[in-house]
């Protein structure tokens, strides 16, 4: 019998090299091209490159407290330890749709406890890991429900600027036609209220529109109980549908029922609706991504059906959230007492915040910048839009060290009483400086 030669086991060093496969097979990777990075991503990691003494980084999304760190609330580490400590506590899988008390007392600080929709049993709420979650969850309910006849595609109108991840959420939702409508105003330094009816009048009939209820990011800028009242008015009669947004619920305020009226106001109006909630700033939450969708419905005939199509989608998405973060919320919104305690520490964070911009506007009148700044006490929450062009915001990276987001916004509380006079005296010198 003819003996069986035996392969040459040497490797074409060639291929190799070519492929960094030693079979010779191309990765299923090679043509993946490297995202590009946000705004906030490139500028963390230059401020993280930056030796320079006394750099400032403005342009985070957390609470900082005034030592310039992340902020835990108290009473949420109490619990916390609290819980850890709890012999009875069993370790579980929450349902696809979340904690049922959690999603209770969630859509009770939305809407009231006394909201018609809820006596009426028309509303979902649906426990997600995170703001952004949220939002995705909505994107995918309104791809596959909005039309009975056809599937929809949108179009979808956000605010011109808005949180850089919101585009994405809905195109990874497989809505591609998203569209801006105006918002923020730099001559006026505000909200334009005609220019944003305008382009919502001139929208296609049942468009969604994307609005935030309160602490618009990132410009600060929120609309008043009147402009809702018109906004409100304009969406019924051009039969579009509200998408709402309550990023940080009560740092706006301090007020839970005052950040949610622009909720409950339209619910009052008979409209169906989305809400998106994070419940992670207000409880310094960060780590955990505690998040809401909030779907009122006109009659309850629809919830079972609803709700059985938003536990399809996030098993097919997350399967379950996380229990730790959203057991913390629901201990502390089913207990009167935790209530009073949370909204008196959240106050306490509300009101360091508007005494910053009130620092802040008082530090640039002292050194003769150009312009007025009342507009940084007219705006609340975290963020504020300093009404600064790009090439002043580039003065202040390059020349101060003072990272902002290129739009000229900022996180309020990342000033503190150690760089509140270096900031002030950056940017009237990035106001006053030929560039």
């Amino acid at each position: 019998m003819k003996k069986m030669k035996r392969p040459d086991s040497k490797l074409n060093e060639t291929e190799v090299k070519q492929n960094g496969d030693a079979g010779g097979h191309l990765s299923v990777f090679t043509n993946v091209h490297t995202a590009a990075g946000s705004p906030e991503k490139r500028l963390l990691s230059a401020f993280k490159k930056d030796t320079t003494p006394g750099k400032a980084y403005l342009a985070g999304r957390e609470y900082y407290s005034e030592d310039g760190k992340t902020f835990e609330l108290r009473l949420v580490r109490r619990i916390k330890q609290q819980l850890s400590a709890d012999p009875t506590t069993r370790p579980e899988y929450p349902s696809p749709l979340g904690l049922t008390e959690f999603t209770r007392r969630a859509t009770e600080v939305a809407l009231g406890k006394s909201s018609r929709a809820i006596v009426e049993e028309r509303v979902l709420g649906v426990q997600t890991p995170g703001f952004t979650a949220a939002v995705r969850l909505g994107a995918e309910l309104l791809r596959n429900w909005y039309d009975h006849c056809a599937a929809w595609c949108g179009p979808v109108y956000l605010s011109s600027p808005c949180d850089d991840s919101l585009a994405g959420i809905f195109q990874a939702a497989g809505i591609q036609d998203i569209r801006e409508y105006y918002y923020w105003d730099d001559q006026q330094r505000g909200v334009c209220l005609d220019k944003l009816l305008e382009d919502l009048e001139k929208a296609p009939e049942r468009s969604v529109v994307v609005l935030s209820a309160s602490a618009h990011y990132p410009t600060g800028a929120d609309l008043s109980h009147n402009q809702w009242a018109v906004i409100t008015e304009l969406i019924m009669r051009r039969r579009h549908f509200p998408f709402l947004l309550l990023p940080p619920q009560a740092l706006c305020y301090g007020n839970v029922e005052r950040e949610a009226w622009p909720v409950q106001y339209c619910a009052s109006q008979g409209m169906e609706l989305l809400c998106a909630q994070s419940f992670s700033h207000c409880f310094g939450l960060y780590g955990e991504a505690v998040g809401h969708l909030l779907c009122v419905l006109k009659q309850n005939s629809l919830l079972l059906s609803v709700q059985s199509q938003a536990a399809t989608i996030v098993k097919s998405l997350w399967a379950q959230p996380s229990a730790g973060g959203a057991n913390i919320v629901a201990t502390v919104l089913s207990n009167p007492a935790h209530v009073v305690e949370w909204k008196e520490e959240v106050k306490h964070i509300v009101e360091r915040c508007m005494l910053i911009r009130e620092l802040l506007r008082e530090r640039l009148r002292l050194l003769g910048a150009p312009g007025c700044w009342n507009h940084l006490t007219q705006q609340s929450g975290l963020y504020c839009n300093t009404g600064l062009s790009e090439d002043q915001v580039e003065f202040l990276s390059q020349r101060r060290h003072v990272y902002l987001l290129p739009s000229g916004c900022l996180n309020v509380s990342a000033i503190n009483g150690r760089n509140l006079d270096y900031i002030a005296e950056s940017i009237h010198r990035a106001l006053t400086t030929s560039l």
